[in-house]
């Protein structure tokens, strides 16, 4: 079986070669190789093993498990959905590539069980190919060697299409293998086998073993309404709910069966868009799910999964190493398995979600919140629930949390797609073009998006509908800039860049090999980003004209909408201490800051692209902008920048709440490196009566009255997102000569080393990732499997070591 980069890759180079100089014939091909490659996987992150396309209607399939020892078990111990929780410790991707696979390894201390799904893929045919997932348990350490677990694999198809379980067996269940055959307009046909698979089943001398054997498979064929197939979990509760009262009517307290044998499925294989496959296990066991598409003229075999695994692991080990080169002090192998959990979870959520989504578009477009109680009156118009179901629309989206976030976010994902580009950089475009398809005629993005109403079950009511006049950080923009970067050193002369990016792996890395896609990529998304910019700068612009401030421009000002006294969402920075009370002429420094960024790209790529008229027309924008970050929001006297309210005499006045906020115009890289400004802001970040500690960046100031106060939330924890920024910005000016140089050599040294140990402490500790860290003690808090933007630890991991440049550099 020969994997999908092999075969593709050939391909793309014949391909190439023969179409040089017909670019739409190019571009139609690797688009069809491309989604080729990624129809299949596992894209439903929000259950612990959950395999889909990427089509709005199809085929898709999720694991469930539990002990089945007591009777409780059926209860306390049932996984499908990912779930927070202690008795889970640590669950994830050893190692993904959403190209052709990987491991995942799952510690159920709950259930004293440890599971590993194996996932490969391969190509061929018109239907995106066929795959495979292998299911291993086996106890845990301090499990009873004869621990029964019951295992649901719960196969769907929504939409058109037929499903039926082929194999009857007899009355008591399957003794062999179970077959089902299935077709839809989407995917063809194909078919589907789970194997008996190896290991011991219980048994019991209860009479009821003549009916209920351990050791066959039992298959439940039903048909349901497609707007509730989602609900695997409550389906699969209903038809054990029945089976088990029967038993419980029969037998009574005084001769009960064991709960294995009555917590079961009725076998009763057919027709059905749902079937559901049961197994019951004692001890250790392994089985497969094999789907081939009938469109690649084969069916796949459990000899052949086994090598394409062992393929797969081998073929991402070797490209990791060249991809991500982790530099010291961390390049040892235990920083080396860390890495590739980190990064493959970041893969490994990559979910693709379609359905509708609530908007309330009672506010006209040019709502301005002209009201000087405006949050008041945002507050009851929310409480008129005037929103509507609008889409349906779909998204390919990297998650920030399985757990608790399994959608996507708008400005985690900027973030997500930094190290994913490195990894694959046509997979990162693809997911930059997805988010810009949800955009509207005006140019708003959602900045959660809801789709669906499988996903809106994990979200509170007061947090489902989006509002078109709310902003979130552009951080999509950050990928835009890396993208202009990686095409600009490749359409150069730096060959031995080149060869790093490109990796070998054509169909990863096709629009930087093949630069005319780059460039036709570029044509077709700058009126899209166009149009965002534009967006923002209508409907977040903020009032200089009425207070009289001085200011080089009247219109480079801002203020995010849709804040309230305690919390200001749209930021993305929830809880971070803003002007009181909320002024209709506040200013915000790190929305303008955001601002300046996407100015900044936007001129690179006109510049790129030949658009003199653009690059002139934002050339001027940043230059407002910059000049404006100075006159509205720098504090001489407390030496950083800060937000604007005004006074009781209706005058501009700075409100300073030192932290991330005082740092952004920085952050977003919109600073000289001779700036005595960024002296001082220096100055700030490493004091460690402030800002700096041991584990990274403190989000606000030690010395802040708000520090740790309330919800905490951004009063003190360090984040990895914006620890990032500070990162790649401290080695920006390290690296430039300039009168902070060594200054910031020296702190950037120092915070890479901080970040890598806490985030690599806590998860050795605890098995998992988090959303935050404590900035005293380092442990993780708040969300756990946090593996979205704390992955950036990968790519803080394979920064250069300017700590060894300095050893080299005094000769030691």
């Amino acid at each position: 079986m020969a994997t999908f980069t092999r075969l593709l890759a050939a391909g793309l180079l014949a391909l190439s070669a023969s179409a040089a100089g017909d670019e739409s014939v190019l571009h139609s091909e690797i688009s069809r190789l491309n989604n080729q490659s990624l129809l299949w996987g596992p894209y439903k992150p929000n259950l612990y093993f959950g395999v889909r396309p990427r089509l709005p209607k199809g085929l898709w399939t999720g694991l469930m498990w539990g002990r089945m020892e007591k009777y409780e078990d059926v209860k306390d111990g049932f996984r499908y959905t990912c779930e927070q929780g202690g008795d889970m410790h640590g669950y994830g991707w050893d190692e993904y590539d959403t190209r052709t696979g990987g491991i995942q390894t799952i510690h159920d201390e709950g259930n004293k069980l440890d599971l590993t799904t194996s996932f490969v893929k391969t190509p061929g045919g018109g239907h995106g190919g066929s795959w495979a997932a292998r299911i291993q348990g086996k106890p845990r350490d301090n499990a009873p060697s004869d621990l029964k677990t019951t295992v649901y694999y719960y196969i769907a198809q929504d939409g058109e299409g037929e499903l039926e379980a082929l194999e009857q067996g007899t009355e008591l269940g399957l003794d062999g293998d179970a077959i089902l055959t299935g077709s839809s307009p989407s995917l063809g046909n194909y078919k589907i086998v789970v194997t008996k698979g190896t290991g011991r089943h219980p048994t019991s001398e209860h009479e009821l073993s003549a009916k209920r054997p351990g050791d066959t498979t039992l298959v439940s064929s039903q048909q349901y309404p497609d707007d509730v197939i989602w609900q695997a979990k409550g389906l699969l509760f209903q038809q054990l709910q029945k089976t088990s009262g029967h038993v419980q009517e029969t037998y009574g307290t005084e001769n009960p069966p064991p709960p294995w044998q009555v917590y079961r499925v009725a076998h009763n294989p057919g027709k059905g868009n749902v079937q559901i496959l049961q197994k019951t296990f004692e001890g250790p066991f392994e089985f497969d799910v094999i789907f081939s598409s009938a469109s690649t003229g084969r069916e796949l075999t459990s000899e052949e999964v086994t090598e394409e695994v062992k393929r797969t692991s081998a073929l991402f080990t070797d490209r990791f190493s060249r991809v991500f080169d982790i530099k010291a002090p961390f390049n040892g192998n235990k920083y080396q398995k860390f890495a590739k959990s980190m990064f493959s979870n970041l893969l490994g959520g990559i979910g693709y979600f379609y359905g509708e989504q609530l908007i309330d578009r009672s506010y006209a477009p040019e709502y301005e919140e002209d009201d000087e109680n405006f949050w008041v009156d945002a507050a009851e118009a929310r409480a008129r629930k005037a929103q509507k179901l609008e889409g349906p629309y779909e998204l390919f989206t990297s998650i920030p949390s399985r757990p608790f976030f399994p959608r996507g976010f708008l400005w985690d994902e900027g973030f997500h797609l930094i190290p994913i580009a490195d990894w694959d950089f046509d997979l990162t475009l693809d997911i930059v073009k997805s988010w810009y398809k949800t955009m509207d005629d005006d140019g708003w993005i959602p900045r959660e998006q809801i789709l669906g109403s499988e996903a809106r079950s994990k979200v509170p009511e007061e947090f489902q509908v989006q509002y078109p006049h709310y902003a979130n950080p552009p951080t999509l923009f950050l990928v835009i800039e890396d993208v202009m970067e990686r095409l600009r050193k490749v359409n150069g002369t730096q060959s031995r860049e080149r060869e790093r990016l490109s990796s070998g792996d054509p169909l990863y890395t096709a629009h930087l090999d093949n630069t005319e896609l780059g460039e036709e990529y570029l044509r077709r998304i700058y009126p899209l980003l166009r149009r965002q910019y534009d967006w923002f700068r209508k409907t977040q612009r903020g009032d200089v004209k009425s207070y009289d401030r001085e200011a080089y421009s009247s219109r480079e000002a801002y203020r995010w909408r849709g804040r309230t006294e305690t919390h200001c969402l749209t930021s993305g920075l929830d809880d971070y201490p803003r002007p009181q009370p909320p002024h209709l002429g506040e200013l915000h420094v790190d929305l303008m800051s955001w601002v300046g960024l996407m100015t900044k790209s936007l001129v690179n790529i006109a510049e790129a692209l030949g658009m003199a008229d653009d690059v002139e027309e934002l050339r001027k924008n940043l230059e407002a902008i910059e000049r404006n970050l100075d006159d509205l929001h720098w504090s001489e006297k407390e030496g950083c920048y800060c937000d604007a309210s005004i006074d009781e005499f209706e005058e501009h006045k700075l409100v300073c709440h030192k932290g991330y906020v005082s740092l952004f115009p920085f952050l977003v890289g919109l600073m000289k490196p001779d700036d005595p400004k960024l002296g001082r802001l220096l100055d700030l970040m490493g004091d460690e009566s402030q800002l700096w500690s041991r584990h990274g960046i403190r989000s606000l100031s030690q010395q802040d009255e708000f520090y740790g106060t309330n919800e905490n939330y951004w009063r003190s924890p360090v984040w990895m997102p914006l620890n990032y920024m500070a990162v790649t910005q401290l080695h920006s000016v390290a690296t430039r000569k300039g009168p902070f140089q060594d200054k910031a050599r020296d702190m950037y040294s120092r915070l890479r080393k901080n970040l890598v140990d806490t985030v690599y402490k806590s998860w050795k500790e605890t098995g998992f990732a988090w959303e935050q860290y404590n900035p005293e003690t380092g442990a993780g808090q708040r969300t756990q499997h946090f593996t979205g933007w704390t992955s950036l630890v990968v790519k803080i991991m394979a920064m250069e070591d300017l700590a060894a440049t300095d050893h080299e550099r005094d000769g030691l």
